[in-house]
């Protein structure tokens, strides 16, 4: 999902127009028809701005016509705020269009007006949003596309509300968004939220990013046209080469963790190539290796080895003309399709009005799980951000299972998702075949190898200090205390 930019004085014709490139005549006569219930229901109401509050559900809608995304999530879109905010009943929008579309509403007005006040109403905003994402994912491709329009329009809104609104978008939705697989709609919900929040970082950000992009404007032209030709020589097939500017608040995270130095970030600017299929990006990648000399260790095959969040792709960056830098990311269609839309890629049509095959997310079906399990024993903050916010690795076992943990998790960590019994049982490990401490930080791409002990009787009490998880924690301090119960009955005299 490219950034959107949506048309001033925006109107229902707008949106058909989007619609009509994907859609069937019939279902665009319905999309009228629930503009004109909302317009209705809406009568008399204003936004902040000014503007009619039929403004807000018709821009929520066009973004996701602009995403392609099937005609009933966008009718659903239009209608989303209208039990909330108008007389007008759930049974009536069943009665006009349908169970299906009545039923996403619902899950809209479920979630309700979220508020980021202290931890418990942090934690209740997840437990709604966890709930309604494992009964009906669609709720969150609307609620993703409402928070959008919101930050948008945030100007209008109060200094102190600005705020609060900005950070719930990047400590809560954000995050959702990219376990989702949804780059795209994740960097946007940053982009947006970011001035609201560190105005000076971002004008810092902005100020570098747009030097590199100004100064390497027209040597990027000449890569990628050196690159087609490459690639024709070749007679390797390719739908498209094109430039991708880094998100700018992915690229204030890198500046800070590089201590502001923009020399030693390759991908302010990444080319992309877009192939038929998976040969062809192998073979789009021997001819940028036979072209320039590629940067050791900067080749990453996401192909072979998906991230969790199934991201499919191919990178690499590359001594390009005059020793320049150049980071390429190589997919064929379905993959850039994917790691655009995420799990939205299932209500996505392409070009030529066919759906994209399901994608199923694992995290997805794990919601209803988490918010049983962890939040209700959660207390606190930064605990809970940590297993679900931080920003995620992906490591690997023997057997080449990949296992999603947050950055920094530890073999403890590890050795406690793969099963209670490894965990408890865990008396060394193996990453990448060397012997390593229980508390290594874990990186992306590392194979781990738990070596356990039968005869160990449980964890280590500074196990605590090593984990990171909250699940390792609680299973650590679960088998410490059975362990002492265990101890003082047999040391305390029974009862008779």
């Amino acid at each position: 999902m490219p950034n959107i930019t949506i048309p001033k004085n925006l109107t229902i014709d707008d949106l058909i127009k989007e619609i009509r490139s994907y859609a069937k005549r019939d279902e665009l006569d319905v999309v009228r028809l629930a503009y004109g219930f909302a317009d209705e229901a809406h009568r008399g109401q204003m936004r902040r701005s000014g503007e009619p509050y039929i403004s807000h559900p018709l821009a929520t809608a066009y973004i996701l016509a602009k995403m392609k995304i099937e005609v009933s999530i966008v009718i659903a879109a239009l209608l989303h705020d209208v039990p909330e905010d108008t007389q007008v009943t759930l049974e009536e929008i069943e009665k006009n269009f349908g169970k299906d579309i009545a039923s996403m509403v619902r899950g809209i007005t479920k979630l309700g007006k979220l508020k980021y006040r202290g931890v418990e109403r942090y934690i209740e905003n997840l437990r709604k949003m966890f709930m309604s994402m494992a009964e009906d994912i669609r709720v969150m491709l609307i609620k993703f596309a409402d928070r959008t329009h919101n930050l948008m329009t945030l100007e209008a809104q109060p200094t102190n509300k600005k705020y609060r609104i900005a950070i719930e978008s990047l400590e809560i939705y954000a995050p959702i968004a990219i376990r989702m697989g949804m780059d795209e709609f994740k960097g946007q919900l940053e982009d947006l939220s970011f001035p609201f929040i560190y105005p000076k970082e971002y004008e810092k950000t902005k100020i570098i990013r747009d030097k590199v992009i100004i100064d390497e404007e027209k040597y990027l032209k000449d890569v990628m046209e050196k690159t087609r030709s490459e690639l024709k020589k070749a007679n390797i097939k390719f739908y498209d080469v094109h430039g991708r500017e880094k998100q700018i608040y992915s690229l204030y995270q890198k500046l800070c963790r590089k201590g502001w130095d923009s020399e030693n970030i390759y991908d302010i600017v990444a080319l992309r190539i877009i192939v038929p299929d998976i040969g062809d990006c192998y073979a789009a990648l021997g001819v940028l290796h036979r072209l320039w000399k590629p940067l050791k260790g900067r080749i990453k095959d996401y192909i072979a080895q998906p991230k969790p969040n199934g991201y499919r792709s191919l990178h690499t960056t590359v001594f390009a003309d005059e020793g320049k830098t150049v980071e390429f990311q190589i997919r064929t269609q379905e993959m850039h399709d994917e790691a655009e839309y995420g799990i939205a890629a299932h209500w996505h049509y392409d070009e030529r009005g066919a759906r994209l095959p399901s994608k199923e997310v694992e995290w997805a079906k794990e919601l209803a799980r988490m918010q049983k399990d962890i939040l209700n024993n959660l207390s606190d903050l930064e605990e809970m951000k940590v297993d679900f916010f931080r920003n995620r690795i992906f490591v690997f076992t023997p057997q080449g299972d990949v296992i999603d943990l947050p950055e920094d998790a530890t073999p403890i960590d590890f050795a406690y998702h793969i099963h209670t019994q490894v965990g408890d049982k865990c008396n060394g490990a193996r990453v990448n075949d060397h012997l390593v401490s229980l508390d290594t930080p874990l990186k992306s791409g590392d194979v781990i190898e738990i070596i356990t002990d039968k005869n160990r009787k449980g964890p280590s009490q500074d196990w605590l200090k090593m984990a990171k998880t909250h699940t390792a924690k609680m299973h650590i301090k679960n088998t410490l205390n059975a362990n002492k119960k265990t101890w003082l009955e047999a040391i305390l005299p029974r009862k008779k």
